[in-house]
């Protein structure tokens, strides 16, 4: 969390994180150009500029697939969440080495045309009727135009100058830009491929995605029916939610209810429900735990006092909270949600959960 907007908050993992980033993007790029000529045929050996184009154009669809695939991961391993934490900075550097594959592309094809390289690009192939020799050119380009946009936007100023739901609404575009990514390859460099294994890498890369993506959503959902189950069979405006006895330490039961997730915490022989929305990146409080007193987000470490949900001065967000009560020893949720800030006494239990 910072008080005021920087360019970047560094910290040992960030250092860590983006270092091992750029050594594992350097390497890839580096052994592409040693060995991706060893499976071409003799005859038609690409040069080194064609080459150089590639490797960055495959590092940027591989590094693009690692940050859709960061997601439904952590979701179903966290171990996988420290990965999720510096997502943004993979993803500005995604942005970074599709940059230089559409500087090469246009140095390299483009440098001598006659007209601009830009106006050359969207107008040396018009077969736009035709599925083999489609201009895939203009999948790059909405790809691309979709990632620097990501980028830019991706510091926290316009988190807030945006609101996050509208900040998340635009970065769920990165899907549109993995479509897009998709069909440029597909209509571009494999339509000529003559070696099968970049094909099968950029399929199973795909692949990889999907089902990734089909399984957490899968967990998800299996969840939300059991929750759903325990809300239908409540009695009353309030829901029941569990008993004491499963309640841990420091951590967070989450509940769905009609219109959102709520996060009940239990800390020091306390109770307290917030809404599981964070107010940063919408991050899902109820997966994160007390540290020093505070609910804290396992994205990005923002705080809540969990009695108001209020962060810490000098910090100014807030996430909304609900009111519990104590029924022969299960917890009850009103789930009409209070005014985000709104103090609520924590439910004291007369019995230690453990």
């Amino acid at each position: 969390m910072s008080a005021t907007y920087r360019p970047v908050q560094w910290n040992r993992n960030k250092y860590v994180y983006d270092i091992i980033l750029l050594f594992a993007v350097t390497s890839y790029i580096l052994v592409y150009l040693r060995v991706a000529p060893l499976g071409a045929d003799p005859a038609r050996v690409p040069e080194y500029p064609i080459l150089r184009m590639r490797a960055f154009g495959s590092c940027a669809f591989l590094m693009l697939t690692l940050v859709l695939c960061i997601g439904p991961l952590a979701r179903l391993d966290q171990r996988f969440l420290p990965f999720l934490y510096n997502r943004r900075h993979f993803g500005v550097l995604t942005a970074l080495v599709a940059l230089s594959h559409a500087n090469f592309v246009l140095g390299w094809y483009y440098a001598f045309s006659p007209v601009d390289p830009y106006v050359a690009l969207l107008s040396a192939n018009t077969s736009f009727q035709r599925i083999l020799g489609f201009p895939f050119e203009i999948f790059g380009i909405v790809a691309l135009v979709i990632l620097v946009l990501l980028a830019v936007t991706s510091h926290d100023f316009w988190l807030s100058f945006l609101t996050p739901s509208l900040w998340k609404t635009l970065h769920m575009s990165i899907y549109g830009a993995y479509a897009a990514v998709a069909a440029h390859i597909a209509f571009g460099s494999l339509s000529d491929a003559r070696n099968p294994v970049f094909g099968l890498l950029a399929a199973g890369s795909m692949a990889a995605v999907s089902i990734l993506h089909a399984l957490a959503s899968r967990r998800e959902a299996r969840r939300d029916d059991e929750a759903f189950a325990a809300v239908r069979n409540s009695q009353g405006s309030w829901v029941r939610v569990c008993h004491v006895d499963e309640l841990q330490e420091g951590r967070a039961r989450v509940v769905p209810l009609p219109g959102e997730r709520a996060a009940i915490f239990y800390y020091d022989g306390k109770v307290s429900a917030l809404s599981n929305i964070c107010a940063h990146q919408n991050g899902p409080l109820g997966e994160g735990r007390i540290v020093d007193g505070l609910v804290t987000c396992p994205w990005h470490g923002f705080q809540y006092r969990p009695e108001d949900g209020c962060a810490p001065a000098p910090f100014i967000e807030r996430v909304s909270t609900y009111r519990l009560a104590l029924e022969d020893g299960y917890i009850l949720i009103d789930p009409i949600p209070n005014a985000p800030g709104t103090r609520v006494e924590p439910l004291h239990l007369a019995v230690s959960a453990p």
